[in-house]
């Protein structure tokens, strides 16, 4: 995706890589990995071979993602699975998609190896993981990824057929380019900047190539009443007069969204809760580590402190 207010719009199915620890829940698993290394991993792994695994951070968003695949039908969206298991560990984990009803055909396991090279290699539009290195290394391929923590206590069981999810975004939808402005000259400077541009669409980021594929699929699923199954907000610390370029910015890329919520200073956490999203990507840990606490949430690596506010309320 450019700059430029004529976008082509990409072509179906949606791709979605995730890794196992991701995807299932294999913490105490990775914690014996940890203590006593890959030899006791192993054993325990094939001892719980049979053992369908817990769903992890990214199995909600997944499954949902998931039900919009009709049978007989064009898929609309594959998953990817790509692990630092062995092949020979790889049985369980396909196991248990298959007990969880999550139809995974297609996978990369690489005895301790780094993934992140099979992330462009399968083309996908989506990686979602807990190893850090690997999601910084599928960001710098170009490839839309975070890294996820543990899963929610309590999932959003309504409505059943919907998908949503939520985006910070400057440096993750959008480029950083204006929380450089405010990093380098301060507030005032930021706002008169988007102000004077309010009209001129803003770059995309590193989750910008990603939303243009999501509004495909939005666009697929409408009902009849102009609501999708697919539905996408946007939840940013801007807000008015700096608000104004979202909203330009999305129509230009032909990319809208179905809620947006300027909060400045608000904390993310409430207003994510009230939208039922099922998975949110931020680019600073405070707001991940605060919206983890009612939905799956996705650290996208960038160039920000983590203590450092980022284009605060005016």
């Amino acid at each position: 995706m450019t700059s430029e207010t004529s976008i082509a719009r990409p072509s179906l199915p949606l791709l979605v890589g995730v890794s196992t620890r991701a995807l299932f829940d294999l913490e105490e698993e990775h914690r014996i990995f940890e203590r006593e290394g890959v030899v006791a991993y192993a054993a325990l792994q094939l001892e719980r071979e049979k053992v369908v695994l817990r769903p992890g951070a990214a199995f909600d968003v997944v499954h949902r993602l998931l039900s919009l695949n009709a049978a007989g039908d064009e898929k609309n969206v594959e998953v990817i699975l790509l692990s630092k298991n062995s092949p020979d560990l790889s049985l369980r984990a396909l196991h248990s998609a298959e007990k969880l009803g999550i139809q995974v055909e297609h996978g990369s396991f690489t005895s301790g190896r780094s993934v992140a090279p099979y992330v462009n290699a399968w083309g996908v539009d989506l990686f979602l993981s807990n190893d850090d290195s690997d999601v910084r290394a599928a960001v710098e391929g170009g490839t839309a990824s975070a890294k996820l923590g543990a899963p929610p206590a309590h999932h959003s069981e309504d409505p059943a057929d919907e998908v949503r999810i939520a985006f910070d975004g400057d440096a993750v939808v959008f480029s950083p380019e204006s929380d450089q402005i405010y990093a380098t000259q301060g507030l005032q400077a930021f706002l008169a900047h988007e102000r004077q541009n309010a009209q001129v669409p803003m770059k995309s980021g590193p989750f910008g190539n990603f939303l243009n594929k999501l509004a495909v699929l939005r666009e697929r699923f409408m009902r009849p009443n102009g609501t999708s199954r697919v539905r996408i907000a946007i939840v940013t610390a801007r807000n008015a007069p700096a608000h104004e370029r979202v909203v330009h910015t999305l129509r230009a890329w032909g990319t809208p969204a179905d809620e947006a919520h300027f909060v400045g200073r608000h904390a993310k956490a409430p207003f994510l809760k009230a939208f039922g999203a099922h998975i949110f990507f931020d680019d600073q840990e405070k707001h991940v580590l605060g919206a983890a606490t009612v939905v799956a949430a996705g650290l996208v690596p960038g160039p920000h402190s983590p203590d450092k506010p980022i284009i605060p309320a005016g």
